[in-house]
């Protein structure tokens, strides 16, 4: 989801609409008019994108006209994959759930490096994701992957509550409403030993807003800065209950 190009700044003379899911006609993020006004979008609108992680070429399909920040891949998605690539991180044998997995790059990775992953995402986006999942990954491991619909503060009894190693999420916090809705979906997937990874620009202050409100629940740590991208990635885990007295 949205990682790079930022959106422009306020008083900006570029043009940006809503992006609508044409399926429950909320607004998903902010999208611009011009498809060619800079050379930042232009990779945006290639029909694919060329990847190689895990020892494997993986070719995304995207669509950025009829899906928009849904159907692209982001800066903040190719930062994680590498860092969980070469950050010592072990994913074998975990169960790891990947939230607003867009095209799907980094749940696809995850299901590389030796996790069993749910790669979910609202219903517009599953037709691309459920391609790429199935183009990219060999016959062995398509088992370990689900694509589900999963749409943030709705219907989580569809997922078990606190059975996951792994959460991962990259550029998908950008829509201040859609805030207390994520964290209610976290909160139901931890558990206190659940590691969840967020990767992201913090581009403004609601963005900062999002991180303070993750801290009042867990434990927040930045561990990996990209300049060349202006990504954070940071670490949360549930905080420890209190013991009553």
């Amino acid at each position: 989801m949205p990682g790079a190009p930022a959106p422009p700044k306020v008083g900006s003379r570029d043009k940006w609409k809503v992006s609508v899911d044409p399926a429950s006609h909320e607004k998903m993020a902010l999208v611009p008019y011009d498809d060619t006004a800079a050379w930042g979008m232009q990779k945006l609108h290639k029909s694919s994108s060329t990847y190689c992680f895990a020892n494997h070429t993986i070719e995304i399909q995207q669509n950025w006209k009829q899906l928009g920040v849904a159907a692209v891949v982001w800066d903040a998605a190719v930062v994680l994959c590498t860092f969980l690539e070469m950050g010592g991180i072990d994913l074998q044998g975990r169960l790891v759930i990947e939230l607003g997995a867009g095209t799907g790059l980094l749940g696809i990775v995850a299901a590389l490096l030796g996790a069993q992953v749910t790669i979910t995402d609202r219903k517009a986006a599953l037709a691309l994701l459920e391609s790429n999942v199935q183009a990219n990954l060999p016959a062995d491991i398509r088992p370990r992957t689900a694509v589900k619909e999963l749409t943030w503060g709705r219907d989580l009894g569809s997922f078990s509550s606190g059975g996951y190693d792994f959460i991962l999420g990259a550029d998908i916090v950008y829509l201040e409403e859609t805030f207390a809705d994520l964290l209610e979906t976290l909160d139901h997937l931890c558990s206190e030993q659940t590691v969840i990874l967020l990767s992201c620009r913090l581009r403004y202050e609601r963005d900062h807003k999002f991180l303070k409100m993750l801290e009042e629940r867990f434990s927040v740590y930045e561990v990996h800065y990209d300049p060349g991208n202006d990504v954070h990635i940071f670490r949360a885990q549930r905080k420890a209950q209190k013991a009553d007295l």
